[in-house]
């Protein structure tokens, strides 16, 4: 073969790849999935059609099947486990409650119990546990307020033997919305990586979990402020990273021109009234779903205490104030959108 030949051969043939790599689509699917009372986005990216649409369908029916089995007002699963906690006597546990069970336990006692799953009556109480998007008041006694708290419900009452379990308080009604929507995001991110999804969000309201990157770079997650119009800061994420956040806004009533919302303290039984705004990362959602309940509560006063405890080194808190507290490594990813005011760095976490 002369070396002219050889050149042109060679010429085409890298030409024939260049033009298969350029001609290649890049694939994303966009999915708004309504999972019973609630709204999920799911962003595939770089996948074939046939793949996505699998995808949407399992994420969808997964999502609806978690969120009826932990429903925390509705007849299921964890509604039938609240009836027999209750009473006291040993039962068998169901299966797909007790995950929660174990996982909560843990994430209450490194929260100093601040991130409490076991009060579900106290929500009853302030009227949460409805369907509506914005209860109504008024709030409830002090007097039935200081009776549950006297109870002092945590998770830790409840008893496990094997998979046997009963409470020791009869105080104890389970609700794991601070918990539920992390240990969801977790398990359908594991799903799409076994079927060979590399780049992917899984998105709802303000709670994010990614695979891979969006487009050769982190995905770009906005943060809403708490009381203005618009996202105030945006974050990268890296693969396999979550943002949860928890606010004063997104669910509450207003009575006498003060705002309650279902953040409650579990030592005061009260709505927590020093923080409107909390956002954490890290690598699993579980932790950061709970994390946000837990920083919430703590406060201004307490948060670095709790965030040390819960080894949560990207943290966001927003005070009563309108005063903006960051972690170090939280500093570094936020990009800040709108005037923000006064900011506060910690120490290291």
């Amino acid at each position: 073969m002369t070396k002219h030949l050889f050149l042109k051969i060679t010429l085409l043939l890298v030409t024939t790849l260049l033009l298969a790599a350029c001609s290649k689509p890049s694939r994303e699917f966009f999915f708004i999935m309504r999972v019973l009372d609630t709204q999920v986005e799911l962003t595939l990216h770089d996948v074939d059609k046939a793949t996505a649409a699998k995808a949407k369908a399992t994420v969808q029916e997964d999502l609806n099947t978690m969120r009826f089995m932990w429903h925390p007002w509705k007849a299921g699963p964890l509604g039938r486990t609240n009836e027999l906690l209750a009473t006291g006597a040993e039962f068998s546990a169901n299966p797909s409650v007790l995950p929660l069970i174990k996982k909560a336990r843990v994430l209450s006692a490194s929260s100093d119990n601040l991130y409490n799953p076991a009060i579900g009556k106290l929500l009853d109480l302030w009227g949460f546990h409805t369907d509506e998007q914005q209860p109504k008041g008024p709030p409830p006694s002090a007097e039935a307020i200081a009776r549950l708290v006297r109870q002092n419900p945590q998770i830790s009452d409840i008893v496990e033997e094997g998979v046997r379990m009963k409470s020791l308080n009869p105080a104890v009604k389970l609700d794991f919305d601070s918990l539920s929507k992390g240990v969801s995001f977790d398990r359908e991110m594991a799903y799409l990586q076994s079927i060979g999804i590399k780049n992917a969000r899984i998105k709802g309201r303000h709670d994010v979990k990614v695979l891979g990157r969006y487009q050769g770079k982190p995905w770009q997650i906005g943060i809403p402020h708490p009381r203005k119009r618009g996202e105030f800061a945006m974050v990268n994420l890296n693969d396999g990273e979550s943002l949860f956040t928890a606010s004063d806004n997104e669910r509450y009533y207003k009575y006498n021109g003060k705002r309650y919302h279902p953040i409650l303290d579990p030592r005061t039984g009260y709505p927590a009234d020093k923080t409107a705004l909390v956002a954490v990362i890290h690598p699993e959602a579980a932790t950061a779903d709970a994390a946000t309940t837990a920083l919430f509560v703590a406060g201004p006063d307490e948060w670095v205490k709790i965030a040390k405890q819960m080894n949560l080194p990207m943290v966001m808190l927003i005070d009563y104030r309108g005063i903006i507290h960051l972690t170090p490594a939280m500093a570094e990813r936020i990009k800040w959108q709108q005037d923000v005011g006064k900011v506060v760095i910690s120490e290291p976490i």
